[in-house]
């Protein structure tokens, strides 16, 4: 059974706001409290194989992260489509 994650920051590969960088990492504090970092690619990799699930609680609504392959490009992680804009994780403040 999948391991589940609240992602609460992200970094990106260049100015965290423009909203066409691309996510590096992403993060959370783990109920223990000790904070949690992952590569964008590590994520994907945890969500594909089934060991991990990671989730985004914005604004009282919560989503889930997937994985996302536009027109055949390169993975990239996104939120479920729950009518707002922008993506609930490119929301997200900077991770330490």
């Amino acid at each position: 059974m999948a391991t589940r994650h609240q992602v609460s920051c992200i970094n990106k590969r260049g100015s965290h706001y423009n909203a066409h960088e691309r996510i590096s990492h992403i993060g959370g504090v783990n109920p223990d409290g000790k904070r949690w970092k992952l590569s964008e690619d590590d994520a994907i990799k945890a969500i594909e194989n089934g060991t991990d699930q990671f989730y985004v609680s914005v604004g009282g609504r919560t989503v889930d992260v997937i994985v996302a392959n536009h027109e055949g490009r390169r993975k990239y992680l996104k939120t479920t489509a729950d009518g707002y804009s922008p993506d609930n994780l490119l929301s997200l403040g900077e991770c330490p």
